[in-house]
């Protein structure tokens, strides 16, 4: 039973990196068709379009598999000032608690998810209170003028994120200056296997999954959290028990601590 589990598992892994390589060659084709060679000196314009034609395309399964998971609840959480890291095509907008929010800010590199987020926005009603910020939370002069400044949000919200970016313990600094005391960082990520099996396959995997997809499947992200400043409840945390999975969870709602 455990092998038909770790196949599936390994499979399913697979089938979504061809998915990405197959829409990164026609986005690559499609590039050089308007624009000729020259479209080559653009790699990350090219990378940019291909990775958010497949989080686009794949939007909807990662919502309903959400659903069953902790992540509407942890959203619940969600109040006041709120910074999103990496929203992509927007899956968590419609969480939102409405009547808690003041105001959300999202930060992300790339700016291809633009229309599909504000589309979403004034669907939910939230377009007077929803910006999308091309840049990371690494950008402080950028964050700066729209008034996110050390310890002035409430909220910080990290769904599937930190497996991507630059450098986790950099990122997780600049999270914690920003929160207020007593804010609320509320993050569910996917980090190594502690099965060692399960890891090997994980290094198998990791070439072709952070070229395609986009971001590490062997990090150890918990520590880097925990590491980022003072929490209150560090024993909040939660690491889910699963030895078979590529992509095993970790989640909580951490408080800065006052």
């Amino acid at each position: 039973m455990g092998l038909k589990v770790r196949f599936n598992a390994i499979l399913r892994s697979l089938q979504f990196v061809w998915l990405s390589i197959q829409l990164h060659f026609h986005t690559l084709r499609e590039a050089i068709r308007k624009d000729g060679l020259a479209a080559l000196k653009y790699p990350r314009k090219i990378q940019n379009a291909a990775t958010a034609d497949l989080f686009l395309k794949s939007s909807g399964g990662f919502i309903a598999y959400e659903d069953t998971t902790c992540v509407p609840s942890l959203l619940s959480s969600a109040q006041g000032k709120i910074l999103e890291l990496g929203p992509g095509p927007g899956n968590q907008l419609h969480r939102f608690d409405t009547s808690l929010v003041e105001f959300i800010y999202a930060v992300d590199p790339n700016p291809c998810y633009g229309d599909e987020i504000a589309a979403k926005a004034k669907k939910l009603g939230l377009e007077d209170k929803y910006k999308l910020l091309a840049c990371g939370v690494e950008d402080s002069d950028i964050l700066l003028k729209e008034g996110i400044e050390e310890g002035s949000l409430d909220t910080v919200l990290s769904i599937q994120v930190l497996c991507s970016v630059g450098d986790v313990k950099s990122v997780m600094k600049a999270v914690w200056k920003l929160l207020k005391p007593g804010g609320i960082f509320i993050f569910w990520e996917h980090e190594k296997n502690k099965d060692k099996v399960t890891a090997v396959t994980q290094a198998c995997l990791n070439p072709a999954w952070s070229t395609f997809i986009g971001c590490q499947l062997t990090r150890e992200i918990l520590p880097d959290i925990l590491a980022a400043g003072e929490w209150e409840n560090p024993d909040d945390v939660v690491v889910s028990d699963e030895p078979y999975s590529p992509l095993p969870r970790v989640w909580g709602v951490l408080k800065k601590k006052a």
